[in-house]
C-alpha cells in the first residue's frame, strides 16, 4: 500500500495524477486512462528497484527503466539515451536551457561513478542516499523517466543500506509538499552545495513517515469497524479476504481467487459478506463481470495524497 502510494506521489512531482480509484482500477488491467496506467507502471518500477537492491549497479538502473516506460516507450525503456538533452527554456537547442546534462557518451562512465559511489559505507545512509538521487538527476541518463527512476533508485539504496527493510517510506509524499524546493534544491546541487538537497530530503522523509502513519491508522480503523460488524464462522475466506480488499481497494472475483487461491464460490461469498456490512461496493452493472470498491479504503488514500500534497497551517520548511 506505501510503495504505491509513493508510486503516485512520484508520478505527482511529474504532473501525472490520478484517483486511487483510476489506479486500482488500472492494476486489474484497465488501459483507459493513461495517467494511471503509467502510475501502475511506476510502482512496477520500485518493486523491480527494491528487488535489485542487494545489487545497485547499472543492470538493476536498467531494469528499473525498463518497467517504468516498457509499455510507454518500449524502443528507450531500459537503454541509455543517445542524445543530447537539456531542462527548461526551449525546445529547440540547449543554449538558454536550465540545465544541460552531459553528453550521453559519457553516461556509461558516470554510471560507473554513481555505484561505485552507491557501494560505499562510510555515510549516513539518508544523506547517501539524497546525493546519489542528485547526481543520478545531475546525469539524467534517459530521455524520458529520469525523475521517477532516480526517487526509485533512492528506495533501493535505502533498502540495501538496511534503512527499510519491509515498508516503503514515500518520500515523494513529502517532495510534493514543496516541489519547487526540490527541484531548487537539485539546481544548488549541480552548482556545487549538496547542502539542500541533503535538507529537503531529510524534511520530506519525516514528513512523509508521519504522513504514512495517518494512513496506517486510518486502514487499522477501517479494518476494526469491518471485524466487528461481520458474523462468519472463523474459518470462512471473508476474514483473510480483508486483508486483500486493504492493498486492493478494487477488485473482482478473479483477483480475490488468485490471491487467496480459493475457488469461485468462496471468493463470491466472501465478497457478499463485505458488501453486506458496507467494505465494498459493486460499481459495475449486471451479474457478470462484476467489479467492487472498498469506499472507505479510496477515501484513505486520497486523504493520504492530499494530506501529502500541502503544507499544513504553520509548517516551515525546517521544522
Amino acid at each position: 500500500m506505501l510503495l504505491r502510494a509513493e508510486s503516485a506521489s512520484s508520478s505527482r512531482i511529474e504532473h501525472l495524477t490520478a484517483s486511487s480509484k483510476a489506479i486500482a482500477l488500472a492494476e486489474l488491467g484497465d488501459t483507459s486512462r493513461r495517467n494511471a496506467t503509467e502510475i501502475v507502471a511506476n510502482a512496477a518500477a520500485m518493486h523491480e528497484a527494491l528487488d535489485t537492491a542487494d545489487r545497485l549497479d547499472a543492470a538493476g538502473i536498467l531494469a528499473t527503466h525498463a518497467a517504468l516506460l516498457g509499455t510507454v516507450d518500449p524502443d528507450g525503456a531500459g537503454r541509455w539515451r543517445t542524445r543530447q538533452v537539456w531542462i527548461g527554456r526551449s525546445s529547440y537547442g540547449p543554449h538558454t536551457a536550465d540545465f544541460v546534462a552531459p553528453h550521453h557518451t559519457r553516461i556509461p562512465g558516470a554510471i560507473d561513478d554513481l555505484v561505485a559511489f552507491m557501494h560505499r559505507d562510510d555515510l549516513p545512509v539518508l544523506v547517501h542516499g539524497a546525493l546519489a538521487h542528485a547526481q543520478f538527476e545531475t546525469i539524467h541518463p534517459f530521455t524520458d523517466g529520469n525523475g521517477r527512476t532516480g526517487r526509485a533508485l533512492l528506495h533501493s539504496l535505502l533498502r540495501a543500506k538496511g534503512l527499510t527493510r519491509r515498508v516503503t517510506v514515500p518520500v515523494s509524499a513529502g517532495l510534493l509538499v514543496e516541489v519547487d524546493a526540490y527541484f531548487e534544491a537539485l539546481t544548488a546541487y549541480r552548482a556545487g552545495d549538496p547542502l539542500p538537497i541533503v535538507e529537503r530530503m531529510s524534511e520530506a522523509a519525516f514528513a512523509a513517515a508521519g504522513n504514512g502513519r495517518e494512513l496506517v491508522d486510518d486502514l487499522e480503523t477501517i479494518r476494526g469497524m469491518w471485524v466487528d460488524q461481520l458474523d462468519a464462522r472463523r474459518q470462512a475466506t471473508v476474514w483473510r479476504a480483508i486483508d486483500v480488499v486493504l492493498r486492493r481497494p478494487v477488485l473482482d472475483s478473479a483477483l480475490l481467487q488468485a490471491e487467496l487461491g480459493v475457488t469461485a464460490q468462496a471468493a463470491n461469498a466472501a465478497i457478499d459478506l463485505l458488501v453486506g456490512v458496507g467494505a465494498l461496493r459493486q460499481f459495475t452493472d449486471g451479474r457478470r463481470n462484476r467489479k467492487f470498491e472498498a469506499p472507505a479504503v479510496l477515501a484513505a488514500l486520497d486523504a493520504f495524497a492530499e494530506r501529502g500534497g500541502r503544507r499544513r497551517a504553520g509548517q516551515r520548511l525546517s521544522e
